[in-house]
């Protein structure tokens, strides 16, 4: 069963009191402007260990870099354009591997941890470990543009420029779904953390939402007049935010699935992300830019902004647990520090940054035993372990709805209502002759007078 609602507000409270470690946030001095501090700056003012975070990678070489940090934010995944790729544990400096592929990479993404991951080169999707060893080649993600991974089910989500959505069981090896999303070559994938559900941009301005367990799409949104180039999901899964080429950026309530408001950038934004304090940053050509607490309200100015000269940004991604927000650019890497866009308070159950290498190692088997079906990705995750309504209760629910829906009046029912109309009409017609009829016979008929009456005999 699940819990009451007055159970959930003291579980909360509860935890409200254990999150000892709170966020900071950058403050400017008068009327400074947060957006105006560089990085340099603020390098300058924290602690040693925290000016380390901020680095640059000059890669001019291999184009423009896509970037992945693993869920406890230890590991970086780097994947240049050319087949540059490597995996580093960015925080003390050290490269696990290193790789050349001479091919082109379109996509990479960290598996279940740090131990594996997956890159999509022109051909086919091929999984490496962290020695540079290929272990697998997904034959059937052909020509992919996209990955994502679902780590609660085990799954790795691909799209490419025919449009093929592909599931597949990174456990056993099967193809667990496939899905034409029939839009063409899809612009932009990103997963919702709230309920696994892929969301799909397309050429058209709509954003499609998908589950392996349905063939066609659960919602379609008409997001944009123009291509959606990017799409980005809060922690909870509450909030969208989605870019187009018309030059905006809109942030979106997936509970009702309408628009809250939109932000106009320097330039079309080409990625996004949102951090675990509600942080968006978004890339646009050169530039860098980030609203601090954007997503249930407006704000009218960024929180920071940052400008690489001569590059463009191909891909932003927050680091988990840290206040760290790594960008790709078309001439390498670079970490930029955004104080208060990590969570202090981190869940050892979930991601623990600070774990040993033997609870790692127990981590991935209790992952496998809490492994989700692909059944169990749905719009509403609740409705897990809820109660079944009865008939009634469905009946009554459906009479509701049906209420305040407009019904539509179909043209046989129409001729239908009209003859019942007519036949009750003539009915009601004889029925009134009928009675006319019969108080005639029965009313009394008055005699003729006659002039000999006056001799017949008067009653005493």
């Amino acid at each position: 069963m699940r819990p009451q609602k007055g159970e959930e507000e003291d579980f909360e409270q509860m935890l409200g009191l254990l999150k000892t470690e709170t966020a900071g946030y950058l403050e400017g001095e008068g009327v400074e402007k947060t957006y105006r501090i560089s990085q340099d700056e603020i390098s300058k003012a924290v602690s040693l260990q925290s000016s380390k975070k901020h680095f640059e990678l000059k890669l001019t070489d291999s184009g423009s870099y896509n970037i992945d940090y693993t869920r406890d934010g230890r590991h970086l995944l780097i994947a240049g354009r050319r087949g540059h790729v490597a995996a580093i544990e960015w925080e003390c400096g050290r490269l696990r591997c290193e790789l050349q592929l001479d091919d082109t990479v379109r996509a990479a993404k960290w598996l279940q941890n740090e131990t594996f991951f997956a890159v999509a080169q022109t051909n086919y999707v091929y999984v490496y470990d962290t020695d540079g060893s290929e272990v697998h080649r997904l034959g059937k993600h052909a020509e992919v543009d996209f990955l994502e991974y679902l780590p609660y089910h085990f799954l790795l989500a691909s799209i490419g420029n025919k449009g093929m959505l592909r599931y597949q069981d990174m456990t056993t090896g099967q193809i667990v779904a496939e899905h034409h999303s029939k839009y063409g070559r899809c612009r932009s994938m990103r997963q919702n953390p709230g309920n696994g559900i892929m969301h799909l941009g397309h050429s058209g301005g709509y954003v499609t939402l998908w589950a392996p367990s349905m063939g066609g799409p659960l919602v379609t949104m008409q997001c944009h007049s123009s291509p959606v180039e990017a799409i980005a999901f809060d922690p909870q899964g509450n909030y969208m935010a989605t870019s187009g080429l018309d030059g905006r950026i809109r942030v979106w309530d997936m509970r009702t699935y309408k628009k809250l408001h939109e932000y106009f950038p320097i330039r079309p934004a080409t990625t996004l992300d949102i951090s675990q304090r509600g942080v968006l940053a978004a890339g646009n050509g050169p530039h860098v830019t980030m609203w601090k607490d954007c997503l249930g309200r407006r704000v009218k100015e960024p929180y920071m902004h940052h400008l690489q000269p001569g590059c463009t940004i191909s891909s932003v991604r927050f680091c988990p647990y840290d206040d760290v927000l790594g960008t790709g650019h078309s001439q390498g890497v670079s970490s930029l520090i955004v104080p208060g866009a990590g969570e202090p308070n981190y869940d050892s159950y979930e991601a623990n940054p600070f774990s040993t290498r033997n609870q790692r190692r127990e981590a991935t088997v209790k992952q496998l035993l809490d492994k989700l079906q692909p059944e169990t990705i749905m719009l509403d995750p609740t409705a897990i372990g809820s109660i079944a309504k009865t008939d009634d209760e469905r009946r009554r629910l459906r009479d509701e709805l049906e209420g305040h829906r407009p019904e539509r009046k179909r043209k046989a029912d129409k001729a239908a209502k009209e003859r019942a109309k007519r036949r009750e009409n003539i009915i009601e017609r004889e029925k009134r002759d009928g009675e006319i009829v019969t108080n005639f016979e029965h009313r009394a008929i008055p005699e003729k007078k006659s002039a000999l009456d006056r001799f017949k005999l008067k009653s005493l």
